[in-house]
Parts: structure tokens; C-alpha cells; sequence
């Protein structure tokens, strides 16, 4: 099948980034024998704009993007995180390809108000969007042209390629890692910083990107999480169902044991003693101590999650879940995260 993915492909940090949810998306693709051509839509806007001024290049993005089509006659057009292109520029290949379906995939949360509105702008034209929440979250989506379907974060082998669970402690160097540079929509650095003054006397807890300590991006990621035995998925607000950021696959990924708010129901996803689940901050850090002083229970958990995560939440199943999803086509697998949804993406 031929696939146009518009996404913001970051080529201008040349290098210096952490692969994307849309990155493994287009891995996944391929890897199930799609042909993909991907469309970057600020890079392309950033290019065809006076002076490199972005903003605008965005009349001359969407023209490229309606070049492109018609050169590339796409079967699926995914439209992932890509403002500078416009609904009507999706009804004008709509127009043009009346064969295409065209889906959107946004994984932003929803207690950012902005990107309600963003997928409730796309449910107007496409013919399904996918969101990293849980469905049951998803019914104020419902009753426009889109069906509504829940899409999770995978992980990608290549990317997600170490396994800390069967590294013994003395060669894992940080024992706990928080990495974020987002403050907007939270008050999550307040609780690490009371957890600092506990932890920090016991064990070596590295916050990259926060309390003085610089972020770290690219390889310099890669060996942060390298070094890593246990990691914080701290999302910036709990509470939405089966909603979290990227960061729980790339804990999982890489056998790093993760600690996550019991709030998101990810037990129910999951298998037991893959994932620790907290209800308060004092549970949170007994946890985190217990595990500290049993490293073999540490490792016996963050393997049970990651062999799990590269199993049955890869961007191999992912990807061919999205493209069967978005085309009507009865599921090929059972994915663990559409056991309650039928395949016109209502729930069961």
C-alpha cells in the first residue's frame, strides 16, 4: 500500500532529538512492506519561506503537500501533528483521491485545551483519528465524520534496543531518572523536588532537564536511559485512562522499571509485576526504596514489561493496527489496547 505520512519530521535540530511517536510510526509501516513518503510540513513551510521565516511558508507548504499527492497517488493520507496544513487542503486531496482515506493521529493529551480543539478540527474531514487516550475518554469526539479510536505508544527494537533488567546494579549507574524540559499544564516538579530530599542522600536520582541539571537530547539520551535502572513516568496531569506520555514505552523498552500513577488503569492493559503503580507520594517512595534494595525484583519486573512492550506494543503492530483501523479492515491481531472497541471504532 502506498502511504503519505505528514508529520513534522524535526530536521532541523539535526540530530539532537529523541525519535517520535511518528518516526517509529513510519518504521512500523515499512517494516510491514508499505511504501511511505513522508511530508514534513513546518521543515517544508521553513524551506519554501522568504528569509526561512516558517510562518510564511505555510500557503506554499500546503501547495507542495497537493504537489506531492499527485505525484505519489497515495492510498492512506495520515496526517499526524501537522498545523501548518489546513482542512480545506485535506478536502482538495480528498477531491482529488476519492479512493484515499485520510486519518489523523494526535498524540497530545486532552487536558491541554488547544488540542481538544485540534482533533475536533480534524474529526471534520478525515475518516478516523486516533489519540494516545484511552476510548473511554474519547466519546466527546464522537458524532462528527471521524471514527474515534485509541492508539498506543509503542516501542521501536531499534530504537528501544537496551535491556537494563539483565544488568546487575553495580553496572547501571543512576539508580532513579526524570527526564522532562515541560512545565506548562503541571505541578509535577514540586513533588519531585520534596522526593529529591529524600532520595538523594540513598541513591544517585538524575532529573535531566530540571533542578539545575541541563536536558539531554539525542545519544545523550540514548546513554542516559543506558545508565538507568529505575525510571519516574510522571505524566504532566494523572488521571486520564490509559493516557501517558512517550516516556513509559521508553522506560519499558529498554528493561528501565518504571513507577506510574495508578490513576491511568494501565493495570488493565498490562500484566502483573510489569509496571509499579502509586497511589500517593508517600506509597511512591516506599516503592522506590523497596525496589532500590531488591535488585533482583527489580530486574524480574522491568523484564516482565519490556519483553511484554517489544511483544504486543511494537510499532510493527502499531502501525498495521492504525492502517486497519483507518481502512475498515477486520484486525489482523488481537491488540491489547482495542479489546474494547469494535472495528468501526465504537465501544464494545
Amino acid at each position: 500500500m502506498r502511504v503519505l505520512h505528514v508529520a513534522y519530521l524535526q530536521l532541523k535540530r539535526y540530530g539532537h532529538t529523541r525519535v517520535s511517536w511518528a518516526q517509529k510510526l513510519t518504521y512500523g509501516l515499512i517494516k510491514n512492506d508499505h511504501l511511505v513518503q513522508s511530508f514534513s510540513d513546518r521543515d517544508v513551510a521553513a524551506f519554501e519561506a522568504p528569509l526561512g521565516i516558517r510562518d510564511l511558508g505555510k500557503k506554499k507548504a500546503n501547495r507542495r503537500l497537493l504537489e506531492t499527492v499527485e505525484a505519489f497517488e497515495p492510498d492512506l493520507v495520515i496526517a499526524g501533528h501537522c498545523d501548518m496544513i489546513s482542512n480545506d487542503t485535506l478536502e482538495a486531496i480528498r477531491a482529488m483521491m476519492p479512493n484515499c482515506a485520510i486519518i489523523h493521529c494526535n498524540n497530545d493529551p486532552l487536558f491541554v485545551p488547544s488540542n481538544v480543539e485540534r482533533i475536533k478540527y480534524r474529526a471534520e474531514v478525515t475518516d478516523a483519528v486516533f489519540v494516545s487516550t484511552g476510548r473511554r475518554e474519547l466519546t466527546q469526539f464522537e458524532g462528527s465524520r471521524a471514527r474515534v479510536y485509541h492508539m498506543p505508544n509503542p516501542v521501536e527494537p531499534s530504537v528501544e534496543c537496551f535491556d537494563n533488567s539483565i544488568r546487575p546494579s553495580a553496572e547501571v549507574p543512576i539508580d532513579l531518572i526524570f527526564c522532562s524540559n515541560s512545565q506548562n499544564f503541571t505541578k509535577r516538579l514540586e513533588m519531585i523536588a520534596r522526593m529529591k530530599e529524600q532520595l538523594d542522600p540513598i541513591m544517585n536520582f538524575k532529573t535531566f532537564g530540571s533542578f539545575n541539571e541541563p536536558p539531554v537530547w539525542g545519544r545523550d539520551y540514548d546513554r542516559a536511559l543506558q545508565s538507568s535502572k529505575m525510571g519516574l513516568n510522571f505524566n504532566r496531569q494523572e488521571g486520564l485512562y490509559w493516557y501517558s506520555s512517550a516516556r513509559m514505552a521508553q522506560l519499558a523498552g529498554n528493561g528501565i522499571l518504571q513507577f506510574t500513577h495508578s490513576s491511568g488503569r494501565f493495570e488493565e492493559l498490562l500484566p502483573p509485576e510489569s509496571l509499579v503503580y502509586f497511589d500517593e507520594e508517600d506509597d511512591l517512595i516506599a516503592k522506590i526504596r523497596e525496589f532500590h534494595a531488591d535488585d533482583h525484583k527489580r530486574r524480574a519486573w522491568a523484564g516482565a514489561a519490556r519483553e511484554f512492550f517489544h511483544k504486543e506494543i511494537n510499532s510493527t503492530l502499531y502501525a498495521q493496527y492504525i492502517l486497519e483501523a483507518g481502512l475498515q479492515i477486520p484486525f489482523s491481531h488481537p491488540y491489547c489496547w482495542a479489546q474494547d472497541i469494535n472495528l468501526d471504532g465504537t465501544l464494545r
